[in-house]
């Protein structure tokens, strides 16, 4: 009997963050993926200010077949970059982030806010209560690194079902725990809203994505709020161990 052949998934845009050492490791997982047949794109760019980059160093990027086109180079800051590429984003893009990136996501969202409302106060603020997981790192204003794990995880973790590190099941999420965390505290009298929250997941050969079309609906959740008050949101990058979180405040409109 022959297997069934699965999908091939493909995408349009597939913006790798950093053309370092983890973007040049993703960059040579999505060409091998795509040469087997499990992954394709229009485009694959990578995202650094510096032209000079690991990425560009590799002398063996080339076409990984007609549905996948060789990799370039995007020479720009990351924060730069997104602030134009997410508002014109195609419904299928997809963002490989960098596991030592900034909270880029909640920034970006950030700007769109004080760009309707300059004159409004905009910004992270701590949060008001712990998140429910084994390790956190609480900075003031600055983005909430959460994790589940104890311990250090490969950077290739697909986080299957079962923990390879524990060797037991994986019965923990980042979103649902999320979602709990702003139930709880809308029952504890907080205004919070969301959790408006970008899962990064496995989508092939160990890479992890989030689709961008997330981001924008975000960010229009906020602004809708924001045209009607003062709002904050739970927001969220997260796989399903790990995450950046951050406390997203819009304050009133100034007095006429």
């Amino acid at each position: 009997m022959v297997a069934e052949a699965r999908p091939r998934a493909h995408y349009g845009t597939i913006t790798v963050v950093g053309g370092g050492c983890y973007g040049r490791y993703y960059v040579r997982q999505l060409q091998r993926a795509a040469a087997a047949g499990a992954i394709g794109w229009r485009c694959l760019e990578v995202v650094d200010r510096d032209p000079a980059c690991l990425v560009t160093r590799e002398s063996t990027w080339r076409d990984a077949g007609p549905e996948a086109p060789a990799p370039h180079l995007v020479v720009a800051t990351w924060r730069d970059h997104f602030g134009r590429a997410i508002a014109e984003a195609a419904p299928d893009d997809a963002v490989v982030p960098s596991p030592l990136m900034p909270h880029l996501m909640v920034e970006w969202i950030l700007d769109r806010v004080r760009d309707a409302w300059p004159a409004r106060t905009v910004g992270l603020r701590a949060l008001p209560a712990p998140l429910d997981v084994p390790w956190q790192l609480a900075n003031g204003d600055a983005p909430h690194y959460a994790s589940y794990a104890t311990w250090t995880c490969p950077v290739n973790c697909i986080e299957p079902a079962r923990c390879p590190h524990t060797r037991g099941p994986r019965d923990w999420s980042m979103p649902a725990m999320a979602a709990r965390w702003v139930e709880a505290r809308r029952a504890a009298g907080d205004t919070i809203g969301g959790p408006l929250v970008f899962h990064c997941e496995h989508r092939a050969w160990g890479v992890g994505m989030f689709d961008t079309a997330a981001v924008r609906s975000a960010g229009t959740t906020v602004l809708e709020a924001a045209a009607a008050g003062p709002c904050e949101f739970l927001v969220g990058t997260v796989s399903h161990c790990h995450g950046a979180f951050g406390r997203l405040v819009v304050g009133p409109a100034a007095e006429p």
